[in-house]
């Protein structure tokens, strides 16, 4: 029997962000890449002009600054969606003053 798998992510189509978590939307997706590309090295990945499963190549390895902005939005999108989930599920993100 074959399974369908439906996804039911959390509804954040009504979370808007303040300017302060847009701010760290940023951060979080250049953190998402890096902790990306550190599984991606230690699996044996290098960096190649084109992606290849067989000789574990991809031009991804590079720093986030260097990604493309096709590339960055995959980053951004998993950053912003996690921050609306947070505060959909009715968490709060407050920087901490120092």
């Amino acid at each position: 029997m074959e399974m369908i798998y439906v996804p039911h992510p959390i509804d954040t189509r009504e979370v808007d962000l303040s300017p302060e978590l847009i701010e760290l939307t940023e951060m979080l997706a250049k953190n998402a890449h890096d902790i990306w590309a550190i599984g991606r090295i230690n699996e044996g990945w290098v960096y190649g002009e084109e992606r290849n499963d067989e000789r574990r190549t991809t031009p991804c390895l590079v720093p986030y600054e260097e990604l493309s902005d096709k590339e960055k939005e995959y980053d951004r999108n998993t950053a912003m969606e996690t921050l609306k989930a947070i505060v959909a599920l009715g968490f709060t993100i407050r920087r901490n003053q120092q």
